[in-house]
């Protein structure tokens, strides 16, 4: 029978805390701060409104279809609609099931806050609202399944250790379906109006980053606390790899490029954290910023998609190598699972299978959803506010008084 374990159950309770911080504050204040003056206030409400959004559909239906039996390896049965049947004694694993649905909870949630960078700044409101609805329930919650909950690519052996695919890549390449749907902005010019919240907002991603992926474990053991050691140095090595590109490429080290660095660094381990070494942590850290870099300086400006705060340069293209690095560089004696260093060659083919699945079904899906809301309520704010602000124009409130 199972039993809890009280150690384990502290260790997820807090970092199911930590991961709320992720979203509130640290989402708000980084994105926050990056928008122009006369829109932070509504960029810091698309993070709060899709956390509450996502909250209230995850407990009604979303866990039940994440992580319910699967049908076909391709959604969950949905038992339990509101949670009915489900007891505070009841258990997944050692720690209670209650919890388990509350951690994954959040990274619902900050999955769909992550793709509001991307849009600051010219999509309504009330589109924003109707997105997040429709989006959660048909592109995250199967991507989750097939992953996370018994799905076909958990089937397959895909490894994501805490959401290099489910939340990096879905977030990335659905933003960017969303911005080629909403076009350029009439001024794309993106000075942060106060960096200072955006560091603020980044040292809290940062913190809550060690519960996103050391709390994945499950557990307080060996496996949770290399998890954080690793993520931490990859944030460290994302950080000073982009400062030396920043003072190579634009002659100074910049605190924007700093904080754009240990998140890319973050988001490479994620899929990693529980699989990898130090050595293979050193070489993720290291090529996330560089090809990160790359993709927003040359990708961006090629194709010509206005990414207002590069979700997809950093979440979605970070994302992709920490999926493939992880078929990589993955140690049999801390996952349990050999990468192509130890002599499992086809762990690569099952990431690039997992990270090409992810995109095709996220940005398909997404720009569906897209192209049907445009047509009935419209995405985009009119030029007026667009121009004016949205702070004013959509809320009636200012985020500064002096």
């Amino acid at each position: 029978m199972e039993v809890l374990s009280a150690g384990n159950t502290a260790w997820v309770l807090i970092s199911t805390v930590l991961v709320l911080v992720m979203s509130i504050p640290g989402i708000a204040f980084f994105y926050g701060g990056l928008a122009k003056k006369k829109n932070v206030l509504n960029t810091i409400f698309l993070t709060l409104i899709a956390f509450a959004i996502v909250t209230i559909i995850w407990v009604c239906y979303g866990y039940q279809f994440a992580f319910g039996q699967t049908i076909q390896g391709i959604i969950g049965y949905p038992a339990n609609l509101f949670l009915s049947g489900i007891g505070i004694h009841d258990l997944h694993g050692d720690i209670p099931l209650l919890l388990y649905i509350g951690f994954q909870l959040t990274f619902a949630c900050l999955t769909a806050a992550l793709i509001s960078g991307a849009i600051i700044g010219r999509m309504k409101f009330s589109a924003w609202v109707a997105f997040i609805v429709v989006w959660i329930s048909l592109v995250y919650i199967p991507i989750a399944h097939w992953v996370w909950g018994n799905g076909w690519l958990k089937e397959l052996g895909a490894l994501d250790f805490a959401g290099g695919t489910v939340v990096h890549i879905c977030s990335g390449i659905s933003a960017l379906a969303l911005v080629l749907l909403l076009g350029v902005r009439k001024d794309k010019s993106l000075i942060p109006h106060n960096l200072g919240y955006s560091v603020l907002g980044a040292a809290f991603l940062w913190f809550g980053w060690m519960g996103f992926n050391g709390g994945s474990a499950l557990a307080a053991n060996g496996v949770a606390a290399s998890a954080i050691l690793v993520s931490n140095l990859a944030a460290a090595i994302g950080l000073v790899i982009w400062v030396i590109i920043d003072t190579i490429k634009e002659g100074k080290p910049t605190v924007l490029g700093a904080i754009s660095g240990a998140i890319s660094g973050l988001v490479a381990i994620t899929p990693a954290a529980g699989y990898v070494d130090v050595p293979g942590t050193i070489l993720i850290g290291f090529g996330a910023p560089i090809i990160s870099y790359l993709a927003i300086t040359y990708l961006k400006t090629h194709l010509k998609y206005d990414d207002a705060l590069d979700v997809f340069g950093i979440h979605g293209v970070s994302g992709i190598w920490g999926a493939i690095a992880t078929g990589i560089f993955a140690v049999p004696a801390i996952g349990g699972v050999a990468g192509l260093l130890y002599g499992n060659p086809g762990q690569v083919t099952i990431q690039l299978i997992a990270v090409v699945a992810v995109l095709i079904y996220a940005f398909v899906l997404t720009y569906i959803i897209g192209k049907i809301i445009d047509i009935t309520i419209g995405l985009r704010v009119t030029e007026k506010h667009e121009i004016e602000g949205l702070d004013t124009h959509l809320h009636e409130e200012t985020g500064y008084r002096l």
